[in-house]
């Protein structure tokens, strides 16, 4: 299955019918797949806790399952962009690049150049036609970063 077709066959599972408008920017389908994106990350999370804190032996199955919920997520937030997956993946790749040209170093992950990254997206093409700006705060100081 490539990229395109999971979304397209996500998104006729998703229902459409919302019971609150637009903030703003934000559109209800925005507003849908951050939330289910998060609470799906919560139920990633709660795996791997009882795993480390009660002992349980990691539930890899429900693991993969939570993933795919993610994705669904995912899904649903990327064509409201309008974006794909591979755009996505693409500008990421790129952004991590940047920040990173030799790889991984912790210096460079605690003294990043936000403004540096950003120009990545902000001179994409496909995300100038969908609108995108971006008005990101830099990280506080400590903060833990990847």
């Amino acid at each position: 299955m490539t990229p395109k077709e999971y979304i397209d066959l996500a998104l006729r599972t998703e229902n459409k019918t919302y019971r609150f408008a637009a903030t703003g920017d934000v559109t209800p389908r925005i507003e849908h797949g951050v939330m289910g994106t998060v609470t799906e990350a919560a139920e990633l999370m709660s795996t791997v806790k009882k795993s480390k804190i009660y002992g349980k032996e990691l539930d890899r199955v429900n693991l993969v399952e939570e993933v795919g919920d993610v994705m669904w997520y995912l899904a649903i937030l990327a064509d409201e962009l309008g974006v794909s997956f591979e755009d996505i993946w693409e500008k990421n790749i790129q952004k991590l690049r940047q920040r990173y040209p030799e790889g991984y170093t912790k210096d460079q992950a605690l003294n990043r150049d936000l403004s540096k990254e950003h120009t990545v997206f902000e001179k994409d093409p496909v995300l100038k036609e969908t609108g995108a700006k971006s008005n990101a705060e830099p990280p506080e100081k400590n903060a833990t970063l990847f």
